[in-house]
């Protein structure tokens, strides 16, 4: 399946963060709202907006500072590693990775020891462990849609809008102490994300307030994990998860897919469906395919999804040979209800043809 181009061009301003890293060389997730093209990098604190300028450009770059509108768990400077974001109910939704990271040995380093000993080093970043809403509201005098911390509800004035955030700490949030003693998840909670330990890679919100959290990991024994929550606002304006009716676990539902050993990388949701971007758990290069999962959002209670009810709809070409580790399809948006953009992790120069420009990839979706 051939995809067209699109074009996104960044704010040079805009476009670097500390390390000197370009927000176009790590692109983790997409959406679209109206006009609008939201993305994340996943070595970032902010949010990136780009609007509609031709029949496939984005441009206009603005950013978000994420500090301003929510309150982190630790410093602004920390990575929050946002792989998941979504949209319903005049509320842009957040979600980060919750993951381990493991220290990158040096090869070329000639303390051997050292760097070995690095491997045995496993990091946490508390602003990891953030899962947010934040009132997305469409402007009508730009057509462009804005976050706010707080902001009267467009159709109802009894009603006020408020970003708030899943009740947690530093070293963890509500989510992860009710997985703590989850049969399938616990043993993995202590493992970093890129060794198949519980990793967070994609998010899709339903209108009534469900989210669908796609695991990149773990995958058990080939069968990918999605988690289904139900979050609500308490008294105090924190976010608690509330219980989802129908599943084994109080506070959460689980529903396992048979993706042949991929993890998920995305989530969109499409009417009743889901669409999945599904790719390797590890850090590899290995097979990335877009599937179709039907009635995804009628499931009453936990499920087993075998491969014959999922539709595969295309596989999506990576780096490899010269390009080893580039060019891996991590986001992916609905352009509409029948094309979907997807954007990639460590672009290769062929998807740069400018300085602070890349292309993404638009596919058409079979009927």
């Amino acid at each position: 399946m051939r995809p067209q181009s699109y074009t996104l061009h960044f704010n040079p301003k805009l476009s670097l963060n500390a390390a000197g890293k370009h927000v176009r060389d790590g692109l983790s997730t997409v959406l679209r709202t109206g006009d609008n093209l939201w993305l994340s990098c996943d070595e970032r604190t902010t949010i990136e907006r780009l609007r509609l300028m031709g029949p496939r450009e984005f441009g206009e770059h603005c950013s978000y500072q994420l500090d301003e509108l929510l309150d982190l768990p630790a410093d602004e400077a920390l990575e929050i590693d946002i792989e998941g974001i979504g949209e319903a109910g005049h509320y842009l939704w957040i979600i980060g990775s919750h993951s381990l990271k493991r220290k990158q040995p040096d090869p070329g380093d000639e303390d051997v020891e050292k760097q070995i000993e690095k491997l045995a080093k496993v990091k946490a970043d508390p602003n990891r462990y953030l899962l947010a809403r934040i009132p997305l509201l469409l402007n009508p005098e730009t057509g462009n849609y804005e976050l706010h911390k707080q902001a009267p509800h467009p159709t109802d004035p009894t009603q006020t809008l408020r970003a708030a955030q899943l009740h947690g700490s530093t070293s963890s949030n509500e989510l992860l102490d009710v997985l703590a003693n989850d049969p399938h998840l616990k043993p993995f909670l202590k493992i970093p994300g890129k060794d198949n330990g519980f990793d967070i890679e994609g998010l899709a919100v339903a209108e009534d307030g469900r989210l669908f959290v796609g695991l990149r990991g773990p995958v058990l024994r080939g069968w990918a994990v999605v988690l289904e929550l139900l979050p609500r606002e308490d008294k105090h304006g924190r976010l608690r998860l509330g219980k989802v009716p129908g599943s084994t676990q109080p506070y959460y539902k689980k529903h396992f897919l048979q993706l042949g050993g991929m993890g998920l990388r995305e989530l969109r949701q499409l009417g009743p469906d889901i669409l999945l971007l599904a790719g390797p758990t590890m850090d590899l290069d290995g097979t990335i395919a877009v599937y179709r999962w039907p009635d995804a959002l009628r499931l009453p209670q936990d499920s087993l999804i075998d491969e014959k009810q999922l539709h595969r709809l295309f596989d999506v070409p990576h780096g490899a040979g010269p390009t080893a580790g580039q060019d891996r399809a991590e986001g992916m948006a609905l352009l509409d209800e029948t094309h979907i953009l997807l954007v990639f992790d460590s672009p290769t120069d062929k998807r740069k043809p400018q300085p602070h420009q890349v292309q993404a990839d638009a596919y058409r979706l079979p009927r």
